[in-house]
């Protein structure tokens, strides 16, 4: 929701720590950089209409702002951890539907690409969406919006792809345009007509193709449904060339190209999206040496799902090796009732850390400045800097490594949206 504050100054004090990620805004940041989150001890942030106004010490912002300390709401962070408001980058936000029968079936031994062939995966949530109309999947998004913001998210990307049909995409990037105009969580919404070939184009895969860039594409970008456009590039769904067509015929329409890649064999996915000027790759746990090194030399950011491979039983990506050979690497939760069914963002830093080789400092820039950048959006959100929109979480931590070190925990107590504090003692206001 884009409303600006026009209450009363805000003036959060005393921090024990800031983390600013501050100058990261006009690009992600990569290599040893990650590890820089520009903490401010007892740390303070002076915030108004919506924006932040100054960020320092809490000496320096009392000297600033003395005369005008009598008109300001005051936040005491004193002992607290403050941070950017989180952001997710891929989340399957708007669906219909749950699959726990799936769940039982992979315990027993069945892989994601035997249930998905069977009519099962993406196809039965696609059955369920479609059964569902707009207010049904409007209730049960907003639910899953306000979990996301109990933990500290402030931002998220949305896609559609439950739909496979004009009607039911359509009906899907609506919902999420109306929770963004409504709910205070922005959302960024992604077409993704090409999530899955339908079952009635299962012999005949580029007539869906045909339909997806002849009529899906242009329908949304004339509707000003959503500003990315994705596919999931993989043996069985669609070929690099397939998508390669589809994001191509995206770009020409003004969509800006995200791509699901490589996640359960190399597939050309990371080359890809390179070559296409891919904003973002995602998933990429079997992504090779040379799609990482393109990716690097491409800027294109690596969006990891690491609650993803941990729900399907299968080895992470390698985010060590893609940090160390230079590429932006962001972590999302990958909410979807398949393969990710999980709005925690601190349980994903976590498993960035145990599973993923990275460091405490790394999975938090890759939630906050780097997650921003992989939706366009490190101008706005991601980093606590003067004319950012004021985004923060206070947690009832004063160590930023505790985000990632008690897991399954929910460290955040105060979140701020913009300005106005939507979250108070782990309750939504």
């Amino acid at each position: 929701m884009n409303t600006m504050s026009t209450h009363s100054p805000l003036f959060l004090r005393h921090a024990t720590q800031l983390v600013t990620l501050a100058g990261s805004s006009k690009a992600p940041l990569t290599g040893n950089a990650m590890e820089d989150l520009k903490i401010i001890e007892d740390g303070s942030v002076w915030i108004e209409d919506g924006r932040i106004q100054a960020v320092g010490t809490d000496a320096e912002l009392l000297t600033q702002y003395q005369d005008r300390l009598a008109e300001a709401k005051e936040i005491d962070a004193t002992g607290r951890l403050v941070t950017p408001g989180l952001v997710d980058p891929h989340t399957h936000l708007v669906h219909a539907g749950s699959r726990e029968n799936e769940f039982e079936k992979r315990l027993q031994g069945a892989t994601y690409m035997e249930i998905m062939a069977a009519g099962g995966g993406i196809h039965s949530t696609t059955r369920a969406t479609k059964e569902a109309d707009h207010e049904q999947l409007l209730t049960e998004s907003r639910r899953r919006l306000d979990a996301f913001l109990l933990q500290g998210v402030t931002t998220v990307e949305a896609k559609s792809g439950y739909g496979l049909e004009w009607e039911h995409e359509k009906k899907q990037l609506e919902v999420a345009q109306e929770l963004n105009r409504t709910h205070v969580i922005d959302i960024v919404s992604t077409f993704m007509g090409a999530h899955a070939v339908p079952s009635k184009y299962r012999d005949r895969p580029d007539d869906f193709v045909d339909l997806v860039v002849n009529e899906m594409i242009p329908k949304v970008a004339r509707l000003g449904l959503a500003e990315f456009n994705d596919v999931f590039c993989e043996r069985g769904v669609f070929t690099p060339e397939q998508s390669r067509r589809i994001l191509e015929v995206g770009k020409k329409h003004g969509l800006a190209p995200k791509i699901h890649a490589d996640e359960i064999e190399p597939y050309a996915g990371a080359e890809l999206a390179a070559e296409v000027g891919a904003v973002s790759a995602d998933h990429l746990l079997r992504a090779s040496k040379e799609g990482i090194r393109a990716m690097a030399e491409a800027g294109t950011v690596a969006v990891l799902l690491p609650g993803t491979a941990f729900f399907l039983m299968a080895d992470s990506a390698d985010a060590r090796a893609m940090i160390d050979a230079g590429v932006a690497v962001a972590l999302s939760t990958d909410c979807n009732p398949g393969s990710s069914p999980t709005v925690s963002l601190p349980l994903i830093m976590n498993l960035g850390c145990l599973k993923m080789g990275m460091t405490p400092a790394e999975a938090l820039t890759a939630t906050t400045i780097n997650a921003a950048h992989a939706i366009r959006r490190g101008h706005e959100v991601g980093s606590l800097e003067k004319g950012k929109k004021a985004d923060l979480v206070l947690y009832d931590v004063s160590d930023y490594r505790s985000l990632q070190y008690a897991y399954g925990v929910n460290h955040a107590r105060t979140v701020i949206k913009t300005g106005q504090v939507v979250v108070r003692d782990g309750l939504r206001v």
